[in-house]
């Protein structure tokens, strides 16, 4: 299959038109024999991308102390302390704003239930709820390993969409990261990546191309 992933990569950049900014590349794979109705039959996955996701991944980090310090000069685009939570507890209108601007939300543990009072009515439905980590953690690998991770999730429709690089990546690092994607497939479906009843590949703004 890597030889036909590797065409309808390189057809769905030239199908393309030219845009003024960085289109995505997305994998769209349509299963069949799967009932979702059955929540074991349900991914809920985040995916390491051996070779990135091409495109700028914005985290924020709630925490407090010694450990919002060591966030902030780990690089985390946004760090909110635990008086800040509280205040955008208050006011819904920027907590909506700010869950759509970033990507990935890591909480200091201990935090984790004023996250949920403060912000879970607005990333709970956007399925942006942080990962907890430990005030003694070390946020620089935290960080660097979501910076190259995308969600895999099958919920409603046994269909995955995901984000698997960028049209200014190499046609190989793009099917590298497919691959990667459909090893979730292989991990949780009873007959792996067999199920697969069609896929396609496409830029954001593209047309869709067969890979199968």
């Amino acid at each position: 299959m890597k030889q036909e992933i590797l065409e309808a990569v390189k057809k769905a950049k030239e199908d393309s038109k030219p845009r003024n900014f960085t289109q995505s590349i997305d994998v769209v794979i349509n299963i069949r024999d799967l009932d979702v109705k059955k929540p074991e039959n349900r991914i809920d996955e985040e995916v390491f991308l051996p070779q990135g996701r091409g495109k700028d991944v914005r985290i924020a980090f709630i925490a407090d102390g010694e450990l919002a310090l060591q966030a902030e000069n780990a690089g985390a685009d946004l760090v909110i302390t635990k008086s800040e939570l509280e205040e955008l507890g208050k006011d819904r209108k920027e907590a909506r704003r700010m869950a759509n601007q970033y990507n990935f939300f890591v909480a200091q543990a201990d935090l984790m239930p004023l996250v949920g009072r403060f912000l879970g009515p607005v990333l709970g439905p956007r399925k942006k709820m942080p990962k907890p980590v430990p005030a003694s953690a070390k946020p620089d690998p935290i960080i660097d390993r979501l910076k190259n991770t995308v969600n895999i999730r099958i919920k409603n429709q046994p269909v995955i969409q995901a984000l698997v690089g960028s049209q200014e990546m190499d046609d190989e690092q793009i099917a590298e990261n497919i691959e990667t994607v459909l090893g979730i497939l292989d991990r949780n479906l009873e007959k792996g990546r067999n199920q697969i009843k069609s896929m396609y590949v496409k830029t954001s703004m593209g047309p869709v191309t067969k890979v199968i």
